[in-house]
């Protein structure tokens, strides 16, 4: 009993004090670039790194200490409280919302359809009778799911990240793959056989993802509001991607906590 004690006050301190637990705890899906890969010294890089590990010292911890889960693995991981929060171009939506909490967004994105340059596949109009890849457990996954009878697709085959996925789309296993155009992208921009066909417009939102009620949501965000009023997001963005991003996107402009829903 006294240990049982014991350990819930450390817990409990450590949640107060978040510098005494010195690494937070990030889950993510390493292999998603350019949010979070290894480069070829195999350090952890990516625009979701610099954030997290940026977003960690401003709420008391010393660094990140990153764990590598497939997607669909993560969210287990944050409910179980296996790691502190994950990260992974995690779109909030309202399903989700109802099983854990995000902070506020920082950035907005839309689901693609890319294909291979001499292709038939043109737009998600001509995916009938086609085989699609998507990310397991992913909004590319939902919508293919969800359009599946619609748009006539013969087949979804289910991949752990990009690379494989679009690994067998140059091998002519898959006709098509649906992933986040942010990612898709990043990917191909210096392999010309491949083309994004189709932006599948969704009005996605990407943020850290936290056990529901999580106290580290707030805190979080509180984090956010100030990297983006100092600019630092808006750097991130141009380093990873190339662009400033607009005043009106959420990489620029302060935005509320999205709530959970029961």
């Amino acid at each position: 009993m006294r240990l049982k004690l014991l350990a819930a006050a450390i817990a409990t301190f450590a949640l107060a004090h978040p510098s005494f637990a010195e690494s937070l705890k990030v889950g993510a899906n390493i292999g998603n670039v350019p949010w979070e890969f290894q480069d070829e010294t195999g350090q952890n890089v990516g625009f979701e790194i610099e954030l997290a590990t940026e977003v960690a010292k401003r709420i008391g911890y010393e660094d990140i200490a990153i764990e590598n889960i497939p997607f669909n693995g993560l969210f287990s991981a944050v409910q179980s409280g296996r790691v502190d929060t994950a990260i992974s171009s995690i779109t909030i939506t309202a399903k989700r919302l109802s099983s854990v909490s995000f902070a506020q967004p920082y950035y907005d994105s839309d689901q693609s359809l890319s294909a291979l340059t001499t292709s038939d596949v043109k737009g998600t109009s001509t995916l009938k009778g086609k085989i699609v890849g998507v990310d397991t457990g992913s909004t590319g996954d939902i919508y293919a799911t969800e359009k599946q009878a619609e748009l006539g697709i013969a087949d979804i085959r289910r991949y752990e990240g990009l690379a494989p996925a679009m690994l067998d789309l140059a091998a002519g296993r898959i006709d098509g793959y649906i992933s986040d155009i942010p990612a898709v992208a990043y990917y191909i921009k210096d392999k010309p056989q491949y083309a994004v066909v189709e932006r599948i417009k969704t009005g996605e939102q990407y943020s850290m993802m936290f056990a529901k009620d999580s106290p580290l949501t707030a805190k979080a965000s509180e984090a956010i509001s100030a990297l983006k009023k100092e600019g630092f997001i808006s750097k991130l963005h141009e380093k990873w991607f190339g662009t400033v991003p607009e005043a009106t996107t959420s990489s620029v402009a302060e935005a509320e906590t999205p709530k959970t829903t029961d």
